[in-house]
């Protein structure tokens, strides 16, 4: 007898492998916009405010994104100012996580085939009690083996958190007729993808910012960043870090 192959999916549950999303176990895709004045600026000196006048400054998640946004202006060579009667510009800080959204993504599912198995005959000897010995056949049954042979694309809907960090720099001057200073340059970092580990990101998101800081990316820019790699671990590090170090933190951008 003959068993026949039969083709089937393994639950999507229990081994789906996703294929999109942006990142792998190590390196995340963060989306970096860039704008700066058309005339270049000599400011150097900076005193760091929220921009959310409802996140204190004392505020712990605060205090921490603060720092790493100082370590990133100071991997440009700019510095914080004793004062904010000192400092050249005011550097705004923005963080967050927006709401949660729906996404349709493509997983790859593995496909397996049910190979092998039925059933076979032998023949056993038999020994009765006056010690003849004598053949019969017996049905040995053989479980079948499953194989890989394949992948299946299969949708999946998954939820998706974008975490933000902007940071945007203004003359340190008084709001003339009721209108804010003018803004010297801003940036703009996000990630997405279904962690709303938003203390994971800010440090990954301040290390895509030190290349772009007082300049003009023209267009979104996608870097990808190591979250074990040098750029990361200066900006976890803090002000006592090398500034040196600060230029190898992302990976060249891609557009």
């Amino acid at each position: 007898m003959k068993s026949h192959a039969l083709v089937w999916l393994v639950p999507a549950a229990l081994i789906v492998l996703l294929t999109g999303g942006c990142s792998t176990s190590s390196t995340y895709a963060v989306k970096v916009d860039a704008i700066t004045k058309p005339e270049p600026v000599a400011a150097q000196s900076f005193k760091l405010k929220s921009k959310d006048p409802r996140m204190g400054e004392e505020n712990l998640r605060y205090r921490e994104a603060a720092e790493f946004v100082k370590t990133a202006l100071s991997g440009k060579g700019l510095y914080e100012a004793p004062t904010e009667e000192k400092a050249d510009m005011i550097v705004e800080l923005d963080y967050g996580m927006d709401a949660p959204r729906a996404k349709m993504e493509r997983v790859s599912v593995p496909v397996y085939a049910q190979v092998g198995g039925g059933v076979r005959y032998e023949s056993v000897p038999v020994t009765d009690s006056r010690g003849n010995t004598s053949y019969r056949t017996v049905a040995v049954y053989e479980p079948p083996r499953s194989e890989l042979v394949g992948y299946d694309n299969a949708p999946r809907m998954v939820t998706i958190y974008e975490k933000y960090l902007k940071i945007t720099a203004r003359e340190n001057k008084p709001a003339a007729e009721g209108r804010p200073p003018a803004e010297l340059w801003s940036i703009h970092a996000s990630a997405e993808d279904e962690s709303k580990d938003l203390r994971k990101y800010l440090p990954i998101m301040a290390s895509a910012t030190v290349d772009y800081i007082g300049q003009d990316s023209s267009t979104q820019q996608v870097v990808k960043v190591r979250a074990d790699g040098p750029g990361v671990d200066f900006i976890r590090k803090g002000m006592s870090a090398p500034a040196a170090s600060a230029a190898k933190s992302p990976e060249p951008p891609k557009s």
